[in-house]
């Protein structure tokens, strides 16, 4: 009689702890990305005043339907492909009209922004864009957004058991401290504005900790000067010294702070993925890699530069898996590829529900592939219709006007 008690007693307590892991997995894990135009995934094509926008062919050939999809790329982004190799889903725009509770529950939010930067000044001329600042800022309208829906309590281990990417720091340099107009520019030495950016940088994370970001990856940067567009200021035609070593210092500086704050901030896994001298040997040594250009862009307006001269009227490279950039700014698919598996590699993700998939196909001129939901296809040629701007979004959250926020709201 005894030992039936026991065992009934067993029985229940097993169905309680059964039910208390079940409330505890009940959270799905997600990704929050908070970048600039390398994981923009639409935000910025929704910024009816912006002058930072993927919004006409031929971006977006390789991806989904072959349409301009607010990716600065031909494909696929560095996030995107790190998120589809550890098996979480592709987190949509902020500004997508189509997100809700539900879908931020089951995807995360990118809150990516062309032209943003660390600093709220940079790319000022691009009129609208979100900085850090104002990307962490509408993440906090999210969270109030869950905490209505789910309750305070599952709010708080959703956001901690999340992933969170920070990718932003190029624009720092490229459209702000290295344009003489920028106030920047004058006002600081090169280890002072990276002291500025630390300082900045620092204050960031620590309020995203506060948030609820437990788990978060830092993107180093990779040899800016060596992108199309430094190339041209250069009489050569060679990468720019001073901007490159300015990433290194960069670099070096985060990748410091990051690893500091993992160790003094309570219960945070911080880490910095930098595939800096990756990119660089891809770059000296294009063919050791399968490429056969890394110099020059695959989508430009024929020899006009500096500027964002791929367009419809555009020229297109015969085979874009060959060229390391796709515009004077941006790497192509096949090179974001490169970058995600180096930093995987790095920061040892494994393998979990794994979704990759390979790069797109190269000429834009052939029929159609058979369609895949996710991966990179063979596209049509773009329809003028299709260069009309999207219409603002139908429904927004609290941080989120129905007229888009610049830059400065």
């Amino acid at each position: 009689m005894a030992s039936m008690k026991m065992r009934m007693v067993k029985a229940v307590m097993i169905i309680v702890v059964l039910g208390v892991l079940s409330e505890l997995g009940s959270c799905k894990v997600v990704q929050f990305i908070f970048g600039d135009s390398l994981s923009d995934v639409g935000n910025n094509k929704k910024l009816q005043k912006s002058l930072a926008t993927a919004n006409l062919p031929w971006y977006g050939i390789d991806f989904g339907d072959g349409m301009p999809n607010g990716r600065f790329c031909n494909g696929r982004t560095v996030a995107d492909i790190i998120g589809d190799h550890i098996g979480v889903p592709r987190a949509p725009a902020f500004l997508d009209p189509a997100l809700n509770e539900e879908m931020i529950l089951e995807n995360g939010v990118n809150f990516a922004s062309g032209g943003g930067g660390i600093l709220n000044e940079t790319g000022s001329y691009f009129i609208q864009k979100f900085c850090l600042y104002k990307q962490i800022e509408l993440f906090k309208g999210t969270q109030e957004l869950i905490r209505r829906k789910i309750g305070a309590t599952k709010a708080a281990k959703f956001f901690e058991e999340s992933n969170y990417v920070v990718a932003l720091g190029s624009n720092d340099f490229i459209n702000n401290y290295l344009q003489p107009v920028m106030g920047d520019s004058w006002k600081y030495t090169d280890s002072t504005f990276i002291d500025y950016l630390m300082e900045t940088l620092e204050s960031q994370l620590k309020l995203l900790h506060s948030l609820g970001a437990r788990k978060l990856v830092v993107f180093g940067l990779g040899p800016m000067g060596c992108i199309p567009l430094q190339r041209v200021l250069s009489s050569s035609g060679g990468c720019q010294v001073r901007t490159n070593n300015l990433a290194l210092s960069f670099n070096k500086a985060s990748g410091k702070l990051v690893s500091d704050l993992s160790k003094s901030l309570p219960n945070a896994t911080y880490q910095f993925g930098d595939a800096y001298d990756v990119v660089a040997d891809v770059i000296a040594n294009p063919n050791k890699y399968g490429f056969n250009n890394s110099d020059s862009p695959c989508c430009s307006f024929g020899s006009i530069r500096p500027a964002l001269t791929c367009v419809p009227l555009s020229t297109l490279c015969a085979d874009r898996s060959s060229y390391v950039f796709w515009d004077e700014y941006h790497p192509s698919d096949r090179a974001n590829e490169m970058i995600a598996k180096e930093i995987i590699r790095k920061l040892g993700y494994l393998y979990t529900n794994s979704t990759s998939v390979g790069s797109p196909s190269p000429s834009p001129v052939e029929a159609p592939a058979k369609p895949t939901p996710e991966a990179p296809r063979k596209a049509p040629a773009p329809k003028a219709t299709n260069t009309v701007p999207a219409k603002a979004p139908t429904k927004a959250t609290p941080e989120a006007p129905s007229e888009a926020p610049s830059s400065d709201d």
